[in-house]
């Protein structure tokens, strides 16, 4: 391991590190991009060091202040949002949400997926900003930046916690997620959906059950995702598919396969993302991409940067999510016919906010002790 003052770009020939974690999404762990130093990983020819041993998760717990992020972005539909967890175990490689731990000092590689934060009082703090005399209830989405059903979920019930508190208050919920886990909530979610209170949109990237694992080790398994909307759709809770991420040239062509499973299970919704690979994303895509389809690298590359202006990524408003140009086009053509042809709506049937009872708090001070 060598280190230097300033980051060392990713290349289209990259030498790969031969020492990898199983199960992990990444395989590198460059320093963040506020980092003084920079870590770069070289092949030392030591064949007998191929496979590290298992790289254990560490959880640490984080007392917010504050849980309800609020954004003003005009391409977002949703104006509050709350992330019960820092860091996400499943490790998608792709995930636009691995820059967040540079502020954090960490990581967007391995520690990214190893080293997470549990926002424990998330619950507590939340029904005192529900309580507050000028809090307005709107539409609050949950798993827009790391999975809330991620596996330390199982034993930290944070997420469940969370759903206690907004079944309590009638509150309405988004929740996007890849994991089957969600299932074990089932009981607050039905009670939600009696009064138009939840909507739940898994997300689906690939129905290749060995691209999956590679690309999202810790996720569920495709198959268990659609068991999971069939589940949901079942028990009466309004179910969608999110297409996302769209890799164009790895899993462009499944687009209208996976509807058309989604659409099978119950889904009533659909949409699709493009592949986002803002700052450290896109060097940490690439190592993966090369040395998991070495073969496909260079065309998978030029695809993106042919809807993203020449670029691997491009912010502006509007397009980041969809991406621009003729193949940009076709994709969101295929889509929408493909949604036209099975009656999978594309618009968001609007929760509503009319059953909130505000907590009787009344915006109580927090102790200093």
């Amino acid at each position: 391991m060598a280190s230097t003052g300033t980051p060392s770009p990713v290349s289209d020939e990259l030498r790969l590190p031969k020492t990898l974690h199983r199960g992990r999404g990444s395989a590198v762990n460059p320093a963040g991009r506020y980092e003084k130093t920079q870590n770069i990983c070289f092949d030392d020819n030591w064949d007998s060091l191929n496979t590290l041993a298992p790289l254990n998760t560490s959880v640490t717990s984080e007392k917010a202040r504050s849980v309800i992020i609020r954004n003003d972005s005009p391409d977002i539909p949703f104006d509050r949002s709350i992330n019960p967890y820092r860091g996400c175990e499943h490790g998608c490689t792709y995930c636009f949400a691995r820059p967040s731990h540079a502020y954090i000092g960490l990581s967007a590689g391995l520690d990214f997926e190893t080293r997470l934060y549990s926002k424990d009082n998330c619950a507590d703090v939340l029904e005192r900003e529900l309580s507050s005399p000028s809090y307005k209830p709107r539409t609050i989405a949950i798993g827009t930046n790391t999975d809330p059903y991620q596996p330390i979920e199982r034993e930290r019930e944070v997420m469940r916690n969370v759903l206690r508190v907004l079944e309590r208050y009638q509150h309405p919920v988004t929740i996007v997620t890849k994991s089957s886990l969600i299932l074990r909530d089932l009981d607050i979610l039905e009670k939600l959906a009696e009064n138009n209170l939840v909507k739940v949109a898994l997300s689906v990237t690939t129905l290749d059950h060995r691209v999956s694992r590679s690309m999202e080790p810790r996720a569920s398994s495709p198959k268990r995702r659609l068991e999971a909307i069939r589940s949901l759709t079942t028990a009466g809770v309004q179910t969608a598919v999110m297409v996302a991420p769209v890799i164009p040239g790895l899993t462009d062509h499944e687009i209208e396969r996976i509807l058309e499973e989604a659409k099978l299970a119950g889904a009533s919704e659909a949409s699709y993302i493009l592949l986002r690979l803002p700052k450290e994303v896109a060097p940490l895509f690439k190592e993966w991409l090369l040395r998991d389809h070495p073969g496909k690298y260079r065309h998978v590359l030029s695809l993106i940067r042919s809807m993203r202006n020449g670029k691997d990524y491009d912010f502006q408003w509007n397009k980041r999510f969809l991406g621009e140009g003729p193949y940009a086009q076709q994709l969101e053509k295929r889509f929408s016919l493909a949604c036209k042809r099975l009656k999978i709506g594309s618009r968001s049937q609007n929760l509503t906010s009319n059953h909130f009872i505000s907590p009787q708090k009344g915006g109580v001070q927090l102790s200093l002790l």
